[in-house]
């Protein structure tokens, strides 16, 4: 889908707390929730910057997206004057512009960013689509007297698709670079993309963030990304601009085809994706979208066949690389969804617990009733249970299901351990890791998650999971969010579609929490298991981290929800003993991890 920032993503949490009354919530449900009133010393600088960062920001992630005057100051704040070093490879980069009938003030403030850019070997090459309106022509006309711009004039209408191959044709770089006639790009865009190239000449297709111009042309919704996420991207066009594609790539897969009119991008993209994901992502600004009536900048509606070119792009994809799955539209924001079809592979559902059968039973009623998918085994890790109901519940479950498992298992309390030797009792090619207080909302759950799971390049996949009063309690493990990691929105409302639709569709994170967590059991065993080392706090997080060293991507899909009632059965860490395991985990954590933690790829700082 080749659309702008649509307004259908606006962030809807509404602003009735004062931003004192929100960094007190904020603050004590991390040290409760996470942290337990206690920091490990090496993570508490990160924390308290966290913490200010949150009094500085508001109530809400999308604060610098729904504010403009946050932006601006956010802007004002970021912005520094660049010491440019000289590089041992200049490539030369070639701007590639469709025009048709653009404003002559909007056509001038475009191409005149170009030629400001701090970075000199690069050339302009724009197609007139057969323009009729007379300050297009004068202005192009005008323009084409610079050695650096080169304009080539169809005679008959063509559309993007066309317009942008013929300039296309023209162009010498090594890169194209794909801009529009009537955005702006930073001075320095270039700069960066070639800085990257430098670092990395491998590179076959880099992007940048990007924000709007409005209709006066002040720059507001930012869109900060992440790094190449392949599951992320099925979903909508994230990568967008500013992009520049290597051109013997671009040249390989055919340029852009005409019959995606509208996501002509999107299409490229998936294309260049059939060949190539040296994909690379420059974590800044650089590019200004700007917000006209006519455009999908302002609103999607304006141009619904992106949407309809960009799905049929979609599905064009996975039959071109014989992956059977079906994308359907996502109904809370203007995204797709895709559902993975797959064999019905046998997973094995691992609940470790210690007595509570009242709320076990719950877990275990729910996946026997409400869940769908039926190649499936429970293996329970009984953490030396006593009460003599629970005796009673597995003789129950025993005498009337045959894919019923007990596993006792006498010692104190490791959750890494408890899984861990579960584990090397399952039968199943899947491992479901499941908290027995859970509740099964979703009844096709597990077999969106299988089909997910079952992708080559997936590692661990989650889905969203919600407290009692339906607020969120994950939706994906961010890197640095309040201490070593968080949760990221909670505990936002259910029914919020979040950031660019991160609670309502399916995003590649970090982490994701082992609360649900699926992975494939040869996965698992490729990264030895949990590390056993970490008995209670962040073995999902340093799981999902030995994932992404192999390879692999963690995704967690927030289509789908499902009950937890979080530490029901163990209680928090209140004790001192617990608090000082926790420390320590935490700090073997930094210590095996180091550097690692410092950045999260999948999720900017900028949005918290």
């Amino acid at each position: 889908m080749n659309n702008k920032t649509e307004e259908t993503f606006f962030h809807r949490i509404s602003s009735k707390f004062s931003k004192i009354f929100y960094l007190i919530k904020k603050s004590v449900y991390f040290a409760w929730h996470r942290h337990h009133f206690l920091i490990p010393p090496s993570a508490m600088k990160k924390y308290i910057k966290s913490f200010f960062v949150v009094l500085k920001r508001g109530n809400n992630f999308s604060n610098l997206y729904t504010s403009q005057s946050a932006y601006l100051k956010w802007i004002q704040d970021n912005s520094a004057e660049i010491k440019y070093k000289k590089f041992q490879y200049n490539p030369l980069m070639s701007f590639i512009i469709p025009v048709y009938n653009a404003p002559a003030k909007l056509l001038k403030e475009c191409l005149e960013s170009l030629l400001n850019q701090s970075y000199k070997n690069f050339e302009i090459c724009l197609c007139d689509d057969c323009s009729n309106l007379p300050e297009t022509i004068e202005t192009l006309k005008e323009y084409e007297k610079n050695s650096q711009i080169h304009i080539v004039y169809r005679k008959k209408n063509g559309m993007i698709s066309k317009a942008s191959n013929d300039a296309a044709k023209i162009a010498k770089g090594e890169f194209l670079v794909l801009v529009d006639n009537d955005d702006t790009i930073e001075k320095d865009a270039l700069y960066y993309f070639v800085e990257a190239l430098n670092k990395n000449p491998q590179i076959d297709l880099i992007y940048s963030d990007e924000d709007k111009l409005d209709y006066d042309g002040n720059r507001m919704e930012p869109h900060f990304k992440p790094d190449y996420s392949p599951d992320t991207f099925k979903c909508f066009n994230y990568i967008c601009h500013l992009t520049a594609i290597r051109r013997t790539i671009f040249e390989k897969v055919g340029g852009f085809r005409s019959e995606y009119d509208g996501s002509q991008d999107y299409d490229l993209f998936l294309r260049i994706e059939d060949l190539t994901t040296n994909f690379y992502h420059v974590p800044q600004v650089l590019y200004h979208w700007r917000q006209t009536k006519t455009s999908t900048a302002g609103y999607l509606g304006n141009k619904s066949y992106a949407y309809i070119a960009g799905k049929k792009a979609l599905e064009d994809t996975f039959k071109r690389r014989k992956i059977k799955a079906e994308v359907y539209d996502n109904p809370k924001v203007s995204t797709y969804l895709v559902s993975y079809k797959h064999n019905n592979p046998k997973v094995s559902i691992i609940i470790p617990m210690r007595d509570k059968a009242s709320l076990t039973k719950v877990c275990l009623d729910s996946l026997y009733n409400k869940m769908n998918y039926q190649n499936f085994e429970i293996i329970i890790a009984d953490n030396g249970s006593i009460e003599e109901e629970t005796k009673k519940m597995f003789v129950f479950y025993q005498e009337k299901y045959d894919n019923f498992i007990v596993k006792r298992l006498d010692c104190e309390f490791n959750y890494s351990y408890l899984n861990n030797e579960a584990a090397k009792e399952a039968s199943g090619d899947y491992l479901l890791f499941l908290n027995n207080d859970t509740e099964v909302l979703n009844p096709d759950f597990l077999s969106e998650m299988v089909g997910y799971a079952s992708q080559e390049h997936v590692g661990c996949v989650g889905i969203k999971l919600l407290y009692g009063d339906n607020k969120v309690q994950h939706a994906g493990v961010v890197l640095g969010f309040g201490g070593v990691a968080g949760h990221i929105y909670v505990p936002y409302s259910h029914n919020d579609v979040g950031l660019f639709g991160r609670l309502a569709m399916p995003y590649n994170y970090t982490a994701v929490t082992a609360a649900c967590l699926l992975i494939s059991k040869r996965k698992f065993n490729l990264v030895g298991g949990f590390d056993e080392k970490l008995k209670v706090a962040l073995n999902d997080v340093d799981l999902c981290l030995k994932v992404l060293d192999k390879g692999y991507y963690n995704v967690c899909l927030s289509n789908i929800e499902m009950y937890h009632y979080e530490s029901k059965s163990r209680g928090y860490e209140v004790t001192k003993e617990k608090q000082e395991r926790f420390t320590k985990e935490a700090d073997y954590m930094i210590k095996k991890w180091k550097n690692k933690l410092d950045e999260d790829k999948y999720f900017s700082k900028n949005n918290f």
